[in-house]
């Protein structure tokens, strides 16, 4: 340990350069960072799940002897392979590679140094994608996450509120200020990141240089929402839980085959944000989200906005563009979310005065997403049945993550 903290302390010397080259970072919270790094793009992940079988299957990994591999559902960007003796192989579409070895069993020899190997019982993890938090409750598995990303104010999720609050989760530290000596300290095995993190390459790189890796998620960027969902059966693999994570996807499948089943509405929504300078931010057509509106019965209003191959999954239009676009749509659903959420109409009115000619103001059918809608992922057929009671007018009562803005009286 002592050697650990002379190593800290010479790295907090150039840590300390660092920051004033990069800055110190933004000050918006996880959900508001998913959605700004879609807003610059980035260069679409090559590769995907059915590549990554096809080479599990023909032996790829040195020293172990391929199994079989988990059937993926509607997730593109990771796969599952199990070799015998216990050993499970995450792959991540970004080529990340994570060997999870069984307790009381070592690593094969020749894997490589691009195998990340992480042994269980995992314990002390270190999470900043907050979107996953939902996913180790439901998994029963919080008491793994050691560090967060997330102030304990900053949780929706009961069980990571009462952990922080209890001293079993320490603040570590957001994505690009974490506190290194901290993680270290806690003898932390593995980083849990967003893509955030693409914009801090030097703070993967110092992780990384203390013998911490670092993996990303990409469940924001699955194109089905169910997609997103599937990240649990991920998470289940690397926690050797995968009975609960089959039960928890399975719950939100139930829910969307109920909904699928009832007739399609034929309704137009659009799905926006107001961003503080003044634009109007939209999702790009084959984001998850129009996805949603989709398997609700509704039809999203942008049809073919942006590029299907682009990591993208929102763009940001003039108010002009999405008054012409959007105007008679038939619901507006604003996404509060980011922004801390609205209480009345009025209010949306100050953010972009000219909604009021659309047709959904007008007709009263403006909605708005909770706060936590990003924290809860293990809940998206819960918000796929609510836009589906919004379109068929079945009203709020019974609703988990929609609400509808009101006039004030």
């Amino acid at each position: 340990m002592k050697g650990k903290k002379k190593r800290i302390a010479a790295v907090c010397l150039i840590l300390t350069g660092l920051l004033g080259l990069y800055g110190c970072g933004s000050p918006f919270s996880d959900s508001a960072a998913s959605s700004a790094i879609r807003e610059d793009g980035g260069a679409a992940q090559e590769g995907n799940a059915e590549a990554a079988r096809e080479e599990a299957g023909s032996g790829a990994l040195s020293g172990l002897s391929y199994k079989s591999s988990m059937e993926l559902q509607y997730a593109q960007n990771f796969s599952v392979d199990y070799y015998e003796g216990g050993y499970t192989l995450l792959k991540i579409v970004d080529g990340t590679q994570l060997l999870v070895v069984p307790e009381g069993k070592e690593a094969p020899e020749g894997l490589g140094g691009d195998v990340i190997v992480l042994k269980r019982p995992v314990k002390n993890l270190y999470l900043v994608a907050s979107a996953v938090m939902d996913m180790f409750d439901a998994l029963g598995a919080v008491d793994t996450i050691r560090l967060s990303g997330q102030k304990q104010e900053g949780w929706y999720t009961e069980s990571a509120r009462e952990a922080m609050q209890r001293g079993d989760m320490l603040y570590a530290g957001k994505y690009n200020q974490p506190d290194y000596e901290l993680i270290v300290s806690e003898d932390c095995p593995l980083a849990i990141e967003n893509r955030m993190i693409s914009h801090s390459p030097e703070v993967k790189e110092m992780l990384e240089d203390f013998g911490i890796p670092v993996i990303t998620e990409y469940s924001g960027y699955e194109p089905h929402p169910l997609g997103r969902v599937e990240w649990i059966r991920f998470f289940g693999a690397l926690l050797g839980k995968e009975r609960e994570a089959e039960e928890a996807f399975a719950e939100q499948k139930v829910i969307l085959e109920k909904v699928e089943a009832d007739t399609e509405t034929g309704k137009t929504v659009a799905f926006f944000f107001i961003t503080s300078n003044g634009l109007v931010q939209v999702r790009q057509s084959s984001d998850y989200v129009p996805e949603m509106i989709r398997l609700a019965g509704g039809r999203y209003i942008f049809d073919g906005l942006g590029d299907p191959d682009s990591a993208r999954s929102t763009l940001n239009m003039q108010v002009e563009e999405f008054y012409n676009g959007a105007k008679d749509a038939d619901y507006l659903i604003y996404n509060s979310s980011i922004d801390g959420g609205l209480a009345s109409m009025e209010e949306l009115l100050d953010k972009c005065e000219v909604l009021k000619d659309f047709k959904a103001v007008q007709n009263g059918d403006v909605w708005c997403t909770t706060n936590d809608m990003y924290q809860q992922p293990m809940s998206i057929g819960f918000l796929i049945e609510d836009i589906h009671r919004m379109l068929t007018g079945e009203g709020e009562e019974g609703m988990t993550f929609l609400y509808r803005l009101k006039w004030e009286e």
